[in-house]
């Protein structure tokens, strides 16, 4: 009987001693992500980890949608914030925040427009009486062309060639710096060619690239914010600049 008691106790003492070993308290990272962005006409719904988030007491929102979400994160637990179409509850954009990048996430900006989202901020700059002012950003880079180029340089002219504006890289994430010229007629075209950061030659193929740009028009600020996208059209590679976010601004 004593034997049993003891080999009882001894191994009551090894299961205790076992489970000290365990580690009981996990690595926590408190998470903060500010979110700025922008959806016309298309009303949202943001989800963390499928939870719908309340903004100002709404659970869906257009236009401007502002908010902060903190929330804490174990190591190796992962997060998902997810942008949905409210009225269809088609997933936009998915978000994987856990312990180890959660930094990236500390400033969430971006811009849902018709057939487009970009995970971008867009602030509109100012341009004075008499100028007409270019910022640009190209998120699609080389989805249909294969380049793997990160940014472009663009040229901007006039249909007799004058330069007007040069926009040394345009890239993926962010807008370039505005870049200004004097105005003119807005009837006359002008022409944007692309070519490989630094050098004269086209950003992809051989022969130039020419953007169709949206016809030139001044807005209340006189500036013109255009997406480059590359599309496929009747089986051919094209580069168009049809969307321009001041419009939505």
């Amino acid at each position: 009987m004593k034997k049993i008691i003891a080999l009882t106790a001894l191994m009551s003492l090894f299961s205790c001693t076992d489970e000290s070993l365990q580690p009981y308290d996990v690595a926590q990272k408190p998470a903060e992500v500010n979110i700025k962005g922008y959806s016309k006409p298309d009303i949202l719904q943001l989800r963390l980890n499928g939870e719908p988030v309340s903004i100002n007491g709404n659970t869906s929102y257009t236009n401007s949608i502002t908010t902060k979400l903190s929330f804490v994160l174990d190591k190796g637990e992962t997060d998902i914030l997810g942008i949905y179409n409210k009225d269809t509850g088609a997933e936009i954009k998915i978000f994987n925040i856990n312990y180890d990048n959660v930094d990236q996430y500390k400033i969430l900006n971006f811009f849902n427009l018709p057939g487009i989202f970009l995970q971008a901020s867009a602030v509109k700059p100012t341009v004075n009486l008499g100028k007409v002012g270019y910022v640009f950003i190209f998120p699609n880079i080389g989805e249909f062309s294969g380049s793997d180029l990160e940014s472009v340089k663009g040229i901007l002219k006039r249909d007799n060639g004058t330069v007007l504006a040069s926009f040394d890289e345009i890239g993926k994430k962010s807008f370039t710096s505005v870049q200004v010229y004097n105005n003119f007629n807005i009837n006359t075209p002008v022409y944007f060619e692309l070519y490989k950061p630094g050098t004269i030659d086209p950003y992809i193929g051989t022969t130039s690239v020419m953007v169709t740009l949206k016809q030139v028009h001044i807005n209340n600020d006189r500036v013109n914010m255009i997406v480059l996208q590359e599309k496929q059209e009747n089986g051919n590679l094209v580069i168009k600049g049809d969307i321009d976010v001041a419009d939505y601004l």
